[in-house]
This record gives C-alpha cells, structure tokens and sequence, in this order.
C-alpha cells in the first residue's frame, strides 16, 4: 500500500514536471519575433529563431511578424497646387523594426494598419498639394513617392515601424473631369481633322487645277503639232500627186479614175446620181478614157478626190 503511494506521489511529480517544462518554453519562427511579457510589463525581445526559455505560468509571449507588410490605402480626392482634383490610389510597404514600441503604442497589425493609413493619406496631401497635376502624373512621379516615403517613415518611427516603400498605383481626374478632359480632347481632335481635311482638299484642288491647266496646254500643242504635221503631210501629198500627174498623166488620171470607182462603188450602197453620159463613166465606155474631151482642170479635181 504505501509503495502505491509513492509510485503515484512520484508519477504526479513528473507529471506536473514536465508541464512545468513545456510552459517553460517556447519557440520562435524564422518568421516571427517574440516579446516576453511578465504579469503585463514588457521584459524582454527575442529576435533569434528557436527554441528559448521563459517563467512558466508567469511570462507571455507575444509573436509579431517581421516578414514586409503590406498596407492597401483606399483611393482619395487630392487638390493639387493648381487646383486641380486627383484621385489617388497607392500603397504602402512595412516592417515592424522595434516589437516593444510597436507593442506599447499600436498593439497589433490591425491598429498599425489603422495609423498607417491616417499617416499615408496625410503624406499624401502634404506632397501632392505642392506640385501640379502634371508633376504628379508624369514628370516627378519617382521623386514624389520617394518624399512621401520619407514622410511616412519619419512618423511611423513613433511605433516602432520602419516604411520600405510608398507607391502611388493610380493618380488621375475624377469620372466628371476625365469625362470632360476626354470630350475637350475629343472636340480638340475633330477641329483639326477638319482643318486637315480642309487643307488636304484645298491642296488636291490645286494639283488637280495644275494637272488640267498642263493637260490642256498639252492637248493644245499636241493639236497644234498634229494640225502642222497634217498640214505639211498633205502639202507633200499633193506635190507627190502633181508630180507623178507631170509624169505620166494618162496613167495618173486611171488610177484616180479607179480609187473614185472603188470608193463610190461600196458593196452596200451603189446609187449614183449622174447623168448617163457623165465623164466619171468614161472608162466604162472607153478602156482608154479618151471618149470625151478631158478638160484642163482634170489633173486638179483628181488629185482633190481622194479616197478616204
């Protein structure tokens, strides 16, 4: 009976042992930092990862991320210098550099999160109200966040957080304004394609203009050539046919005789009004056209009938 007794005495010693034991430890992740607290009084910060010790039942450790936070700022109306309005949107990036001011003046994440907030926007106003719409959207966005950065960090280093980094997402008009920047772009456009289409008009106007002053001109002087050449054409015709009329005129005046025949005479049409003794027959009666007395305008009225 009493070796019972003190088999259970001694069970209940290791028991309480090892509680004693495992609630004198406590492990840190690569992830975490740990600030012991003793009876609600901070005591000390442990950084390294691990398995450390602490005072059972009295010390409580709490865990605080180390790991680079994120804070998502919702969007804001910003009054620029030249008094225009932005809607801004941009985020931020933090650690927690010192747990026991973090843990004495915020507490947790979610109250960092509150008091970054207010301190971002601030920032925001505070920079962005000094420069001009235009510095914000495109010539010093860099160095704009960089100041707001700065800002942020320097205040937040009253709880024990250091800023990595400050964006700024999104910076542009309100719906209204952008809807009424993009109507005035919109009417800007239209008023100079008009002007150029004006212009493109005006300048077809006058090649077109050009090109049939030089096409008439051309059309003139091509006439003016073929007229001459036609004309000296003919005058070498009609030399050529009172020289073979000097030559030989008998001959000259039938085959004049013959080109009036054939071209009188088509296939579709052979009326002829003549008298019946008419000299244009004359080589019908006389092969050798000497019937009738051939007057002296004879070589000049052949060479004028041409066939055409």
């Amino acid at each position: 009976m009493r070796n019972n007794f003190i088999g259970g005495v001694i069970a209940v010693v290791i028991v309480a042992a090892l509680i004693v034991g495992y609630s004198s430890l406590f492990a840190v992740y690569q992830t975490q930092q740990a600030l012991v607290v003793r009876l609600g009084q901070p005591v000390r910060v442990v950084n390294e990862p691990g398995l450390h010790v602490k005072v059972p039942f009295i010390d409580t450790v709490i865990a605080i991320d180390k790991r680079i936070l994120d804070l998502e700022a919702p969007p804001q109306e910003v009054i620029a210098s030249d008094q225009k309005r932005l809607v801004v949107d941009a985020f931020a990036r933090y650690r927690i550099q010192d747990p026991l001011r973090f843990y004495q003046t915020l507490g947790s994440i979610q109250g960092a999160n509150s008091q970054l907030s207010i301190l971002l926007n601030s920032a925001l106003r505070r920079v962005l109200g000094e420069v001009t719409f235009t510095h914000v959207v495109r010539d010093q966005r860099a160095d704009l966040m960089g100041r707001i950065r700065e800002l942020v960090d320097r205040e937040a280093g009253a709880y024990g957080i250091q800023v990595v980094d400050v964006r700024i997402r999104r910076a542009d008009l309100p719906e209204q304004n952008s809807q009424a920047v993009y109507q005035r772009m919109q009417t800007e456009r239209q008023r100079e394609a008009a002007e150029f289409r004006a212009q493109g008009a005006q300048r077809a106007q006058e090649i077109r203009s050009r090109a049939d002053r030089e096409v008439t001109v051309l059309v003139a002087d091509a006439q003016s050539q073929s007229e001459q050449i036609r004309g000296e054409g003919d005058a070498k015709r009609n030399q050529i046919f009172a020289d073979a009329f000097n030559q030989d005129q008998d001959f000259f005046t039938f085959y004049r005789s013959m080109q009036a025949y054939e071209t009188s005479l088509k296939p579709t049409d052979t009326r002829l009004v003549l008298k019946p003794d008419s000299s244009f027959f004359r080589y019908f009666n006389d092969p050798t056209g000497k019937g009738r007395t051939q007057p002296q305008a004879a070589p000049n009225a052949a060479a004028a009938a041409p066939a055409r």
